[in-house]
C-alpha cells in the first residue's frame, strides 16, 4: 500500500468532550490519552441535525449532510411506502411497529434502500480504490463485497430463519454475529448492549494480528447505551471500557508504539448527550389531529389520518399527509408544537420561490436562505432576516456564527431539505425529551437529538494522519471525517 499506514476510524457513540477529558485525566484511559498526546484533538466537532445516531452515522460514513444521504431521523415516515420507519429508538418503540419490521429496516433497508444510492460510502470509495476495508457492527456498512448470513452459533441459526438476505459491505464485515466474513471466535450475542464494544475489540484485535485490513471502522456503541441509562456525567466508566478495546488493538500489534508505527487512528463522537429531566408527549398534544397510527392504517377513530408524528429522542418531525391542506396544516402543527413547554425551536420551509427556512420559538421568528452577504465559519453564504436571538446568532464583519447552536443555519437547512424529512421539525429544550412510540423516555438519564450544543458538540482526535494543526478548520463537523480518510489513502472523492 505504497508505504501508507493502515488506518483505524474508531467511532465512540455519544462521547461527550468534557467526559473524554475527565476519563483521560483519571488515568484510566491510556489509549485515548496516548492518541491525544501524540496527535491532535478538537472538542467542538459538530454533529448532523437531528443529532441522532442514524443521521450522524450516515454523515460520518458519507461525508454529507441529510439533504444528500437522505437518512432523516431515528423514526420517520416513508412517503413512498406510506408507513413509519423505526430504527430502534427503544425496545418498546420497535415493539409498537413490530420487531421484524424494525430490525429489517435497521439491518437491511437503511443501507440498501434508505441511504441515497447517489451518495457513496467510505467503504465503497475505498473498495473501488483497491483498499482493504473492514468494519465492525455499524449502522452504515454499505460496500462492494457480498456477505451471506452466518450460521456459526445456535443464536445466529435461529436469526437466519428470519434474516436470510445477503448484504453488500466492506471486504471484512462483522455485524452482530449475523454477518461474519471469517471465523474469529468473537461473539456479540446478536449485538446485545454491553457486549458490542467487546465484540468490536475482539474482532479488531484479530484483524490487526492477521493483517486483514488497510482501513477499519471500529464501532464502539456501548457508551451511548450507558449514558442513556445513567446520564452523560456517568460516561467515564463507559469511555474507559471503550478505551480498553482500542488498547486491545494496540496490544495485538505488540504494544502502543508498535501499533502506531503501522497504524494511524481517528477517533470521533457521532454526537453528544445531555441530561433529561422531563418529557414531551406529542401524542397528547396532537390528539385533536388525525395522527397516523403505528399500523399505518389511514382511517383513524378521528377520521382520515392527517399527519404522521415522528419523535426521535430530543428531536421530532411531523409529516403532512394531505397535500391539498399542506399550508393550513403546517400552521396548525407549528402552533401546536410551540404551545408545548418542552419545545424550544420549530422549523419548516416557507413558500419562498427561491427557497427559505423559518425558525420559530414562542418569542419570535427567524428566516434565512443559503444566499446573501453573510458567511458562516465553514464559508457558506447566508441571508438572515428576523430575530437572530432565536439561534443565538452573532453577526460581525460579515460573519455569522452561534455557540449555543453550532453550525445552525447549515444544519437546519440540510435537515429541512432532506426529501425524506417531515414538513415540520422540532428541537427540544435542554432537559426535555419527546416520548417515543413505545411511550419510553430517558428521564433521569441522558439523551440527544436537538440542535443545541449540549447534544451536538463531540470530540474528534487524530494521530498519524490528518491536518498538522487542529485549527486547520474554523468549524469542524462530522462531514470532515471522510475527506480526512480519503486524503490519508490518496483517494479522490
Amino acid at each position: 500500500m505504497d508505504g501508507r499506514k493502515k488506518l483505524v476510524l474508531a467511532v465512540i457513540d455519544a462521547m461527550k468532550p468534557a467526559m473524554l477529558k475527565r476519563a483521560v485525566a483519571s488515568g484510566r484511559a491510556p489509549a485515548l490519552r496516548l492518541l491525544m498526546e501524540r496527535g491532535h484533538h478538537v472538542d467542538e466537532c459538530v454533529a448532523a441535525f437531528p443529532s441522532v445516531t442514524p443521521v450522524c452515522s450516515a454523515s460520518i460514513a458519507t461525508g454529507t449532510a441529510p439533504d444528500r444521504h437522505q437518512i432523516p431521523s431515528m423514526n420517520w415516515y416513508h412517503r413512498g411506502e406510506a408507513r413509519y420507519v423505526e430504527y430502534g429508538t427503544s425496545f418498546r418503540a420497535s415493539q409498537a411497529f413490530g420487531f421484524k419490521r424494525s430490525l429489517t429496516d435497521t439491518i437491511y433497508n437503511m443501507n440498501a434502500e434508505h441511504l441515497s444510492s447517489d451518495t457513496p460510502t467510505l467503504f465503497e470509495l475505498l473498495d473501488d480504490a483497491g483498499i482493504r476495508t473492514a468494519g465492525t457492527t455499524y449502522l452504515i456498512y454499505r460496500g462492494r463485497h457480498r456477505h451471506e448470513v452466518t450460521n456459526e452459533t445456535a443464536l445466529t441459526r435461529i436469526a437466519s430463519t428470519v434474516f436470510k438476505q445477503p448484504v453488500q459491505g466492506p471486504r471484512e464485515l462483522f455485524y452482530a454475529d449475523l454477518f461474519a466474513s471469517r471465523r474469529t471466535g468473537c461473539r456479540s450475542q446478536l449485538g446485545l448492549p454491553g457486549v458490542r464494544d467487546q465484540h468490536a475489540g475482539c474482532v479488531g484485535a484479530y484483524m490487526v494480528e492477521h493483517d486483514l485490513f488497510d482501513f477499519l471502522l471500529l464501532s464502539l456503541p456501548d457508551n451511548d447505551t450507558h449514558s442513556h441509562k445513567y446520564g452523560p456525567d456517568a460516561q467515564v466508566t463507559s469511555l474507559v471500557a471503550a478505551d480498553q478495546q482500542i488498547e486491545r488493538l494496540m496490544h495485538a500489534a505488540g504494544g502502543p508504539d508498535a501499533f502506531l508505527e503501522e497504524h494511524a487512528v481517528i477517533v470521533c463522537s457521532d454526537h453528544s448527550q445531555s441530561e433529561v429531566v422531563d418529557e414531551v408527549d406529542l401524542f397528547r398534544a396532537f390528539d385533536r389531529f388525525g395522527v397516523l397510527p403505528a399500523t399505518g392504517v389511514r382511517e383513524t377513530k378521528a377520521g382520515k389520518a392527517e399527519i404522521a408524528v415522528c419523535p426521535s429522542s430530543r428531536a421530532a418531525q411531523v409529516y403532512v399527509l394531505d397535500r391539498e391542506s399542506r399550508r393550513r396544516m403546517i400552521r396548525r402543527v407549528v402552533r401546536t408544537l410551540l404551545a408545548l413547554e418542552g419545545v424550544e425551536l420549530v422549523m419548516h420551509l416557507t413558500d419562498h420561490p427561491d427557497g427559505e427556512a423559518a425558525v420559530l420559538s414562542r418569542t419570535g421568528e427567524l428566516r434565512f436562505a443559503p444566499r446573501g452577504d453573510l458567511a458562516d465559519l465553514r464559508g457558506d453564504s447566508w441571508s438572515v432576516e428576523g430575530d437572530t436571538s432565536l439561534l443565538a446568532l452573532e453577526v460581525e464583519d460579515g460573519r455569522v456564527s452561534s455557540e449555543r447552536y453550532p453550525d445552525a443555519l447549515a444544519r437546519v437547512w440540510s435537515a429541512l431539505r432532506c426529501r425524506t424529512a417531515g414538513e415540520v421539525l422540532a428541537s427540544a429544550r435542554p432537559g426535555w425529551e419527546f416520548l417515543d412510540w413505545g411511550r419510553s423516555h430517558h428521564v433521569g438519564g441522558g439523551s440527544h437529538g436537538s440542535l443545541h450544543a449540549n447534544d451536538s458538540h463531540g470530540s474528534l482526535l487524530w494521530c498519524g494522519t490528518g491536518p498538522r494543526e487542529p485549527n486547520a478548520r474554523q468549524q469542524w463537523t462530522l462531514q470532515d471525517v471522510v475527506p480526512m480518510v480519503l486524503g490519508h489513502f490518496g483517494v479522490a472523492a
